[in-house]
């Protein structure tokens, strides 16, 4: 890597959270962290999840983005309704800025005919941010011939919080029909709160949407639907999102055949191609693991380190000899 290149990465991933609105942290593997994705989706299988999510994106440069979560949500079909909780942790520039938020969840499950299902979501969280003022990197710290950073060479001036925390709320919807198909949609950030480390600065935490659908493909008898886990199953997908000015589309297509899953993805930020993904899953019995790995192809390509995405599941029904149907949407696993 060129020491060019080397400074101006520094710079930028050290001052990032202080110079631009903020933005959320991203999965890969949007499935696999359901409650994340949209709040609708809180007890949306038969059985209770436990997830554990773990994503290390552009490793090679310092650990720019690293994020972990753990979430748990449970169907209650007594009173058709869903319920979760959720924590996550996301830490930029090797530490320099942190995010944890808490949350939780909570949907109603709405049978408006023997095939059609509406789920209702929504999200309280709780979000604490703080910085690490003596790993941040600036301009006149960094020598432009050399690339090398003098830790005593910084003017400037520490803001007058180095940690804030603030309330937030989110909520969506998912439609499923039959196991045929499902779409989604997500609005989060409803009260863009304001996460100022500067005292008369405007740093909204923006409201980002979010749009999901797929289909399924049972290719072993050539229909839609109608999936068990000894068919062959092909599940293509399209998600995007937009937060402020930040707009990206995923498309990509999952292939199952119990116990292993398969997936590809093309990622595009509108400005420019962003990464192509592929994923491996095993699921067997209760438990879930899933491995993506993100290519980048945009101009950090080669010197990125791409993503590496890490997920496992552990599904366990509380509920026995119900009498009551449980209403599920079929979305994929990861």
């Amino acid at each position: 890597m060129d020491k060019t290149f080397t400074a101006f990465l520094l710079l930028a991933i050290s001052i990032l959270p202080l110079l631009i609105y903020s933005q959320d942290a991203s999965f890969t593997q949007f499935y696999a962290n359901p409650l994340y994705l949209n709040p609708a989706l809180s007890g949306s299988t038969e059985c209770g999840r436990l997830h554990l999510n773990y994503r290390n994106q552009w490793p090679s440069l310092d650990n720019a983005f690293v994020t972990y979560s753990i979430a748990y949500d449970q169907n209650l079909p007594s009173i058709n309704s869903g319920f979760g909780v959720m924590v996550m942790n996301d830490q930029q520039g090797n530490g320099s800025f942190n995010r944890t938020m808490a949350g939780g969840f909570y949907s109603y499950h709405l049978s408006v005919s023997e095939e059609l299902s509406v789920f209702f979501g929504m999200k309280a969280a709780f979000y604490q941010e703080s910085i690490n003022w003596s790993k941040l990197i600036f301009a006149d710290m960094i020598n432009p011939a050399t690339g090398k950073i003098n830790p005593t060479g910084g003017g400037e001036t520490q803001p007058d919080n180095t940690s804030i925390a603030v309330s937030d709320f989110g909520a969506g919807i998912v439609v499923g029909y039959s196991d045929k198909m499902f779409f989604g949609f997500a609005a989060d950030h409803l009260s863009q709160p304001q996460l100022d480390f500067y005292t008369k600065s405007d740093n909204q935490l923006n409201m980002k949407f979010t749009t999901h659908g797929g289909l399924n493909f049972n290719a072993s008898n050539g229909s839609m639907g109608d999936m068990s886990e000894r068919d062959l199953i092909i599940q293509p997908n399209l998600l995007y999102l937009q937060q402020a000015d930040f707009k990206q589309i995923n498309l990509g297509i999952y292939v199952s055949k119990a116990p292993f899953i398969t997936g590809a993805w093309f990622r595009h930020s509108f400005q420019n191609a962003d990464a192509l993904v592929v994923l491996l899953g095993l699921s067997h019995n209760n438990f879930r693991f899933g491995y993506s790995y993100d290519y980048t192809v945009s101009q950090l390509a080669g010197r990125s380190g791409g993503a590496h995405e890490l997920s496992i599941a552990w599904q366990f029904c509380v509920y026995t000899n119900q009498k009551r149907v449980i209403r599920t949407i079929k979305s994929p696993v990861f």
